[in-house]
């Protein structure tokens, strides 16, 4: 009884959850042109504000996507620095994005 009720709910929920989606999209605000220029700003910030070891290993994890254990490998570093690296890159992004958001 107990499966019935949970699969019952979790239909309910999911149904509730797509009608949700529809709504917002059909109501929302269009963005495409804010997403077109932050999409822009983000490839020039990518070029112009991160060290090439940076943009390198961002582009590998986001872009290829790799696990930090995969670059850390090619790059023959450790993991953890394949994360400060990541961090930093994301950090220095935002940094310059943060009026473009």
């Amino acid at each position: 009884m107990k499966s019935i009720v949970s699969n019952a709910y979790s239909t309910r929920s999911s149904e509730w959850i797509g009608d949700m989606t529809v709504w917002l999209r059909e109501n929302g605000e269009d963005n495409h042109d804010q997403m077109l220029r932050l999409r822009r700003q983000l490839r020039a910030a990518r070029e112009r504000e991160l060290t090439p070891r940076q943009r390198q290993f961002l582009t590998r994890y986001f872009d290829d996507g790799l696990s930090m254990r995969e670059i850390a490998e090619e790059a023959g570093v450790d993991p953890s620095t394949v994360s400060r690296t990541l961090s930093r890159a994301k950090a220095r992004l935002h940094r310059a994005l943060q009026y473009a958001l």
